[in-house]
Formats: structure tokens, C-alpha cells, sequence
């Protein structure tokens, strides 16, 4: 599984139309990888995939999802990213700061929930994400549960009702292409993807704390078509960015 932009947002102010779509090119040749791509800017997520991403909205190996923390700001993406025309989608909740209270789960095929965690660390209460599994339960969604989170989460751990929970939508597996033909499409494709990043960081746009260009980590996704697949196991989802 591919976390697409881990440590950016593949929809953030400053990244070209036409390298969000080349990146979907990408997931879309690569199609023995499942993909997640998570945003806050859900308004442009739900008008590309609409528009020039359209070919990628029915492909079942790209998941889309948003982050959902609170309900002034989050659950108004869950209608936007329901808005857009994907055959998966799904909510990160996390970090969780608050009760959601009744979240329409029409549309959605996946629910992440998570604690914040590191120093100053918000809590988040068991009934928050009782209500939520609940939901999921009822609506026949398939929840996973990452952490409590806090200041030491590997203490906390990710039991919950002392059981772990890992559902993931369903998963089809496919066969990876020929190594020729993976060559010849990346080889073709990381001219313009360097021209980009250049681009993107002589501008000073999507540069990270670490230095790195928001375009670095959509490598990740050509990288994804020379290298062979490794099993990542279901309980390694990434934080939300």
C-alpha cells in the first residue's frame, strides 16, 4: 500500500494541475499497488476528479480520502470528498479532537480513526471513537482503529474493547507489468517530473520542514514502477498529513 505525498498534500496551493494528473498517470499504470491519497483541500479533489483526473476516479486500486478532525472543519469535507466521483473513498479521522456526533457515512467505503500524538498531544476520549465505530458498524464500513496516540503512543498502543481493528476496503490484486515496460514509462516520465520540483522549489512552494520538496514524495508513486512490491502489512497506515 502507497501513501501517496505522505508529507504534503498532493492538492495544495502551488502544485500544477498537470503534475497532480502525471502522478495519477502513474498510479494509474502501476495498478499492482493500492494507493492512498488523503487531502484537506477536498473542494480540489472533488473539481479534478471531476474534470482532468476523471480517468482516475473509477480505477478501484486509488483510494481518495480526507482528513477529519473536528465537525467545523472536517465533516464538511466528508460531503465534498462523497461529492466526488471515486470508486473508493475514505475519512481519516485523526487526529480525533472532539465528538462528531452523527456523521453521514453514505458514499464511504473506509473509516481511519486515530489520537494525536507527540508533545502537546490533545486526548481523545474512548466515547468519541465508540460513537464513531458504532456508526461503522451499522453502516456496514470497514474500520480501522491506528492509536490512542499521547505523548508515548507506543505505550498507549491500539487496543480497543481489548481487540485490535484492521478492516480495509476490498482489495484486487493484479499482476506487475513487464520490468521493460516499467523502464520505458518511467524513464519517459522523470524529465518532466524533475522539471517540476525544480519549479516548485525555486518558487519556495511545497518545501517541508525537512527541506524537501512536496514533489519528492510523488517519486514515491514512480519509484513504485521499478521496484518490486513489499508487503507492508494492513496495520501500517500512515498518519494523516
Amino acid at each position: 500500500m502507497v501513501f501517496v505525498n505522505s508529507m504534503s498534500d498532493l492538492f495544495q496551493v502551488g502544485v500544477p494541475d498537470d503534475y497532480v494528473v502525471a502522478v495519477a498517470r502513474v498510479m494509474e499504470k502501476a495498478n499492482w499497488h493500492i494507493y492512498q491519497v488523503l487531502t484537506k483541500r477536498a473542494n480540489r479533489l472533488a473539481e479534478l476528479l471531476s474534470g482532468n483526473l476523471c480517468f482516475a476516479a473509477g480505477l478501484h486500486h486509488i483510494w481518495w480520502g480526507v482528513s477529519v478532525e473536528d465537525r467545523k472543519y472536517g465533516l464538511p469535507r466528508v460531503d465534498l470528498l462523497r461529492s466526488a466521483p471515486a470508486q473508493v473513498r475514505f475519512l481519516s479521522i485523526e487526529p480525533l479532537l472532539e465528538d462528531l456526533g452523527h456523521i453521514d457515512l453514505s458514499g464511504i467505503h473506509w473509516v481511519i480513526v486515530g489520537g494525536e500524538s507527540g508533545h502537546g498531544a490533545r486526548p481523545m476520549k474512548e466515547e468519541w471513537v465508540q460513537s464513531i465505530l458504532e456508526q461503522c458498524e451499522m453502516e456496514g464500513v470497514p474500520f480501522f482503529f491506528k492509536q490512542w496516540g499521547g505523548r508515548q503512543k507506543s505505550k498507549a498502543g491500539r487496543l480497543l474493547n481489548g481487540q485490535t481493528y484492521d478492516a480495509l476496503p476490498q482489495i484486487q490484486r493484479r499482476p506487475m507489468s513487464a520490468r521493460s515496460e516499467r523502464l520505458a514509462f518511467a524513464g519517459g516520465l522523470r524529465r518532466q517530473i524533475e522539471q517540476w520540483s525544480r519549479g516548485l522549489v525555486k518558487s519556495g512552494l511545497g518545501v517541508g520542514g525537512d527541506g524537501r520538496s512536496a514533489i519528492v514524495d510523488g517519486f514515491v508513486a514512480t519509484e513504485s514502477l521499478t521496484s518490486p512490491q513489499r508487503p507492508t502489512g494492513s496495520n501500517k497506515v500512515p498518519a494523516t498529513p
